[in-house]
């Protein structure tokens, strides 16, 4: 009896003295699938279903990917990642609420590739930036958000300084196409190669001491292509279609 005893005391000391497993670390690349499970860890082989179950197993600075076409759902970005889809469609339909939030760190940089945002004409805001150092939203597809309270294509309501860069996008048929209403001087919208076509607003708004720099857009089908309150400004270095509305503040010669 004794003889057992000590045995089984010398195996309960092993056993505290082992390492405790770790908490499963998060990826740098994550996937996402139109027939993944959120159960799953985001791998290549064992895809998630959601951006946002992925996001919670991406770590910052970390990549999302689409790995086949479906529909992902509307996420939360509060740290610095880049959300990927390259030849598949990649939805994020809403309906009454915000597509993309971000609300980041003041110098995180958050990448949006190849979305199609979806707001179903009662959605808010397509992404909707709270706080970020700098977003770029690059090939996407932003429609029909015109939520009663909101209705933007693109939201920037910032109280820190944020850089946002929409290129080569598409964004038709909100209230407001870009809206830029960060606090005073926080706001920066740079807006390139873009079609901002049937916003039943404008195509972009910049609110007073915030300011957007424009450069070979089709900003048209709008009562307004641009509405610039005072002491907010909008440089050119032209190439735009501007048809109706105020004139940018300034023209300058593409460098």
């Amino acid at each position: 009896m004794q003889k057992f005893l000590v045995k089984s005391v010398a195996a309960a000391a092993v056993m505290i003295a082992l390492p405790t497993a770790p908490a499963m670390a998060q990826a740098t690349r994550t996937w996402v699938s139109g027939v993944g499970d959120d159960v799953n860890p985001c791998s290549r082989t064992a895809p998630c279903k959601t951006f946002a179950g992925a996001i919670s197993k991406t770590a910052a600075g970390g990549e999302i990917n689409v790995l086949d076409p479906g529909g992902f759902g509307g996420v939360t970005i509060t740290k610095s990642i880049t959300i990927s889809s390259i030849g598949f469609e990649a939805g994020v339909l809403v309906s009454g609420t915000n597509a993309v939030n971000i609300n980041a760190g003041v110098n995180d940089r958050v990448v949006l590739l190849g979305l199609d945002i979806e707001g179903l004409t009662t959605g808010l805001n397509g992404v909707n930036i709270l706080q970020a150092g700098d977003v770029l939203i690059e090939n996407c597809y932003i429609h029909r958000f015109q939520g009663a309270s909101a209705g933007n294509g693109v939201m920037i309501n910032t109280t820190q300084p944020v850089r946002v860069t929409i290129k080569n996008s598409t964004i038709v048929s909100n209230l407001t196409g870009v809206n830029v209403n960060s606090t005073s001087g926080m706001g920066h919208a740079f807006v390139f190669g873009s079609l901002l076509t049937d916003n039943s607003g404008s195509g972009i708004r910049v609110n007073t001491g915030n300011d957007a720099t424009i450069q070979g857009n089709q900003i048209v089908g709008s009562p307004a292509a641009l509405v610039i309150k005072p002491g907010a400004s909008v440089i050119s270095y032209g190439g735009n279609l501007l048809p109706n509305g105020p004139a940018p503040t300034s023209t300058l010669p593409l460098q």
